[in-house]
C-alpha cells in the first residue's frame, strides 16, 4: 500500500453488521486548520450502530437524515499526529492525541474506522499519559456527554439525588463517577453481573434491575439520567420527584408530568473540555472501562457484540495492534 491510500471500514448500504466492509481508500489530507492523525484505536458507540442501520430503530417522526452512502463510521479517535495544516498552532507531528471528531456533523464526522483521519485542531486533546490508546479511544464521546449533561444542561451538585439507568454502559459508567464527584448521591441501575465493576468505580447504591422492579426503586430522585431509552421509558418517570428532571441519553418516551422536565441535548466536540477531563484520568479521579477489543478488520464482529447488549464500558477497534 502506498502513502496515498489506507485501510478503512465503510458502510456501502444501510443494514446489519454485515454491511461493514474493509476496503482500500484514499488517505485524507488535512485542511488548513486540521491535523492528520495516524489512528491506533477507535471507539465504538451506539451512534455507529444507528447510523449503520440508517436510524431505522428511531421512530420515523424523530429520525435524523441518515448519512450519505458510502461513509466511514466512527467519531472517537486516539492516535499520533503525522501532519498538520498550514494554520495549525496547537499540534505538531509526533503528538499523541485523542478526541471526539466533527460531532454532531451528519456527513463529515470523525471517519474513525480507518488507519488515518483528519480532525479540526480544537476537537483534540493530548492523550492522558495514564491511558493507553485503546483506553483513550473509549473516552471522548462518553466523557463529553456526561460532562456536558451534568454541567451545562442540569447543574447537578451537592445534595442532589441522581439515578443513572444503564450505569455500566459507556455514558453511564462515566456519569456515575462525575455525578459523585459533583457531590450528588448516586444510585446506579444495571444488571447484577456489573455490580463488582460499578463498585470498583465507587458506586455505593446499586440496584439490580433483574431483581428489583422499577416500582420498588427509590422515589423523589432529583435527576434521572437514562442511557437505555426506548418505548418503555415511561415506567421510569415514577422515580422522579415533582419538578425533577429526566435527561435521556437516547430516545425515550417518558410521558412526563407533575412538573417534571425532560431535557434533551446533543453532545458536541470540544477539545478544551476533553483536556479538562484528561486531567481527571491522569490523576486517577476518573476511570474508563473497556468491554472488549476487536481489530479494525473485524468491525462487523464488534457491532454484533454491541448488539448483544450488557456492555461493560466501551468496545474499541484497534487499528494497528495498539
Amino acid at each position: 500500500m502506498n502513502v496515498s491510500t489506507m485501510r478503512a471500514v465503510l458502510v456501502q448500504r444501510y443494514g446489519g453488521p454485515e454491511v461493514l466492509v474493509e476496503q482500500t481508500v484514499a488517505r485524507p489530507d488535512p485542511g488548513p486548520r486540521d491535523v492528520l492523525v495516524r489512528l491506533h484505536a477507535a471507539g465504538l458507540n451506539p451512534l455507529d450502530l444507528y447510523r449503520r442501520a440508517g436510524y431505522a430503530a428511531i421512530p420515523e417522526s424523530l429520525r435524523p437524515t441518515p448519512p450519505t452512502l458510502p461513509f466511514i463510521p466512527g467519531v472517537d479517535v486516539s492516535g499520533t499526529v503525522v501532519a498538520v495544516g498550514e494554520q495549525v498552532t496547537r499540534w505538531a507531528a509526533g503528538d499523541e492525541v485523542f478526541g471526539l471528531v466533527r460531532f454532531p456533523s451528519r456527513d463529515d464526522g470523525g471517519r474513525a474506522y480507518a488507519e488515518y483521519a483528519t480532525a479540526p485542531e480544537d476537537h483534540l486533546a493530548r492523550k492522558p499519559s495514564r491511558l493507553n490508546h485503546i483506553q483513550a479511544a473509549a473516552v471522548p464521546l462518553v466523557v463529553l456527554t456526561a460532562h456536558q449533561f451534568l454541567t451545562e444542561r442540569t447543574g447537578v451538585g451537592a445534595g442532589d439525588t441522581v439515578l443513572v439507568n444503564g450505569a455500566a454502559g459507556g455514558v453511564g459508567h462515566i456519569l456515575v463517577q462525575l455525578a459523585a464527584r459533583a457531590g450528588a448521591s448516586v444510585i446506579a441501575v444495571a444488571s447484577g453481573r456489573h455490580r463488582a465493576f460499578l463498585t470498583e468505580l465507587g458506586v455505593e447504591t446499586f440496584l439490580d434491575y433483574t431483581i428489583t422492579p422499577v416500582e420498588d426503586w427509590p422515589r423523589d430522585v432529583d435527576y434521572l439520567f437514562d442511557s437505555v431509552g426506548g418505548p418503555r421509558s415511561s415506567r421510569l418517570t415514577a422515580v422522579v420527584r415533582d419538578g425533577g428532571t429526566i435527561m435521556p441519553v437516547f430516545y425515550g418516551d417518558y410521558g412526563a408530568e407533575r412538573g417534571i422536565t425532560v431535557r434533551t441535548g446533543q453532545v458536541r466536540s470540544h477539545g478544551a473540555q476533553l483536556a479538562e477531563m484528561a486531567e481527571l484520568f491522569d490523576s486517577g479521579t476518573l476511570r474508563v472501562g473497556v468491554d472488549s477489543v476487536f481489530p479494525l478488520a473485524e468491525a462487523a464482529a464488534a457491532h454484533r457484540r454491541a448488539e448483544e447488549g450488557h456492555i461493560r464500558g466501551k468496545i474499541v477497534l484497534t487499528v494497528d495492534g495498539a
